[in-house]
């Protein structure tokens, strides 16, 4: 009797290892993730700090499967892929989804610090437009905290008041920026990362406007040996999710989601800060010189790019311009 009661016992307790380890399983969420750089690029490493975080915190709860970057999707075709529920979540700058959000170009003219625009209900507010306009929910703007440059194959030709001859650059540029870059006067040629190298060999372009951090993981400092100096605008890259798929997670998932995307959000800011820096003396140390606008040419430039930006928002909707600026803008 004591064997097949023990027997019996040891076959119910497996029985009921068993049960709650599937239905942990069951209850843990996954969601699927792509992000818009090569995975060698800064950006990319970043988001995977975030997911790793996530993963680890998340055990039993939400897991994050990350499927890989723009040999997955290209980045412009992002937005509309997470719009529609085909990616969970997208680690993407707001440029590129400008088609569907006019408005996340506020991303990028704004001076404001993420967790600034936490406190003052700027981002609740964007978070409602794209919640109708792309069906999405963004859990945080990440690796913010710098600016874009333009890059350039000869040393740029100044102009009187201390500015560029701009006139003289055909400058790859993303969708963000291109209206400022040719309200400079410069050649413009609108294109993704992937394509640059290409048009940089090959001299279709003899400019590229960027971020610092990144720019030598795609080669590109290989061609353009000049930067100016001061960045315009604030990089705009944002970890979001679809809305629905959002809505559909456990409270404590979207716990775990929200608090590591807030902590990554300051995080990021801060090693961005430090790696615009360090990447910086490397590419001038191996021999790129810096050209620094100055005077009223400077300012001129810095105004007219922040100017440019609400301008091209008020005219493709100008529905909430007014209280996004009153968030966004100092």
């Amino acid at each position: 009797m004591n064997i097949i009661f023990r027997t019996v016992l040891a076959s119910a307790t497996m029985f009921a290892v068993m049960t709650l380890s599937s239905l942990a399983q069951a209850q843990e969420a996954t969601i699927n993730a792509v992000f818009f750089t090569p995975a060698q690029v800064s950006y990319a490493k970043s988001f995977m700090n975030y997911v790793t975080k996530v993963n680890q915190r998340g055990k039993g709860v939400i897991q994050i499967k990350v499927r890989g970057g723009p040999e997955i999707m290209p980045l412009g075709q992002l937005g509309e892929a997470q719009k529609n529920g085909v990616i969970d979540m997208i680690n993407c700058p707001a440029g590129p989804y400008l088609n569907l959000v006019p408005e996340g170009e506020a991303f990028s003219a704004t001076t404001k610090k993420p967790w600034e625009l936490r406190a003052n209900g700027g981002l609740a507010l964007i978070n409602e437009i794209y919640a109708k306009k792309a069906n999405a929910y963004v859990l945080a703007h990440v690796d913010g905290g710098a600016g874009f440059h333009i890059f350039t194959n000869d040393e740029p030709q100044r102009s009187a008041d201390g500015a560029v001859d701009f006139s003289r650059l055909k400058v790859r540029s993303a969708a963000l920026y291109r209206e400022f870059l040719e309200s400079l006067g410069a050649g413009v040629v609108v294109q993704g990362p992937g394509e640059v190298y290409t048009s940089l060999e090959r001299g279709l372009v003899n400019a590229n406007a960027y971020t610092v951090v990144g720019y030598q993981g795609f080669g590109w400092n290989k061609f353009t040996k000049h930067r100016i100096d001061p960045g315009f605008f604030q990089t705009d890259i944002l970890i979001s999710m679809n809305k629905t798929k959002w809505d559909s997670l456990s409270e404590a998932a979207r716990r775990i989601l929200q608090e590591v995307a807030i902590e990554h959000e300051r995080e990021s800011f801060e090693a961005n800060v430090k790696q615009t820096e360090d990447e910086g003396k490397q590419m001038i140390a191996a021999g790129m010189k810096v050209f620094e606008l100055t005077g009223a040419g400077r300012a001129a430039y810095l105004e007219r790019a922040s100017r440019t930006s609400w301008e091209r928002m008020q005219k493709r909707d100008p529905t909430n311009i007014t209280a996004l600026r009153q968030k966004f803008s100092n």
